[in-house]
């Protein structure tokens, strides 16, 4: 009875049994980090930035960054054609790119649960027909389909989220029902049914919270593809406009000084760059971490 009593008590909590997996990835430990410093400075990043991301300082157009020659502390990163402080847009345009990641997440793992819960626990006429519709969006490329989508709306950086959520929806469709169907043959739901468990509650209080650690993962992977994606949009100019600060848009605006002034195209590249890589990174350490089969003893 005492070493029962002593195995409960030191049985870890289901937080710390994450840390202590996620941390073994080094990788993905950092990513953490960069993804933590990039959520603050989305949240603050008015606040932070020196100076006012849409005003044109005429008399210091194209200004290098401060370690070249011609270089100024009032510009660290130098300005673009209009004389804008890069910085100051760099970090402006990170909120941008992290309410896309944020709102594409939301409407694609709100929906394609949803529809996938249903495809699992619907008839075999229904869930065959909801599966060959999401294998027809998936035959398209997704940035072709998201052009077609935000060429039909309108470009704007609202529409941009719309056409990348619907486009990414399938994966989150396709998830959920593999582990609907997974989770259905086993016995806790056999057992809910025996209870008398109406199919509310068998689908969104007894299956689904077994079904979320593969679903967690997807969603930190679609969180960088969205700004990816988004910023995509916004260089071929079918996602936000300017003079919105955003990555991809910034892109776009300096294409034609990339010889003159590489520091205009280098930046926002590297600010995507650096934090589609750390999400990604974060991903893989939360897949090893939540899913059992790879948790090493």
């Amino acid at each position: 009875m005492t070493d029962t009593t002593q195995t409960a008590v030191e049985r870890p909590s289901p937080l710390r049994e994450f840390w202590f997996y996620f941390r073994e990835n080094r990788g993905a430990v950092i990513g953490l980090w960069i993804f933590a410093a990039f959520a603050f400075v989305a949240l603050f990043g008015p606040w932070i930035a020196p100076h006012d991301a849409t005003a044109q300082f005429r008399d210091a157009t194209l200004q290098p960054p401060v370690w070249q020659e011609g270089g100024s502390w009032t510009y660290p990163l130098g300005t673009d054609p209009l004389g804008r402080d890069m910085l100051s847009r760099l970090i402006v345009g990170a909120r941008f790119s992290f309410f896309v990641g944020i709102v594409v997440v939301s409407i694609a793992a709100t929906g394609g649960i949803l529809v996938g819960l249903i495809a699992g626990f619907a008839p075999k006429w229904i869930d065959t027909i909801t599966m060959r519709i999401m294998d027809v969006i998936l035959a398209f490329p997704s940035l072709l389909l998201a052009l077609v989508l935000v060429a039909i709306l309108g470009p704007s950086l609202t529409n941009a989220m719309i056409a990348i959520a619907i486009v990414l929806q399938p994966h989150y469709v396709r998830l959920t029902r593999a582990s609907v169907l997974s989770e259905r043959q086993k016995d806790y739901v056999t057992s809910a049914k025996v209870a008398g468990a109406g199919l509310p509650r068998l689908m969104f209080i007894t299956v689904l919270p077994n079904c979320l650690a593969p679903i967690i993962v997807q969603a930190a992977l679609s969180f960088s593809t969205a700004i990816l994606d988004a910023a995509a949009l916004g260089f071929l100019g079918m996602g936000a406009q300017p003079p919105t600060p955003e990555w991809g848009t910034m892109l776009a605006e300096a294409r034609e000084f990339i010889l003159r002034a590489w520091w205009v195209v280098t930046f926002p590249g590297l600010a995507i760059l650096v934090t589609v890589l750390a999400i990604n990174l974060m991903g893989d350490g939360l897949r090893d971490a939540l899913d059992p089969k790879l948790k090493r003893s």
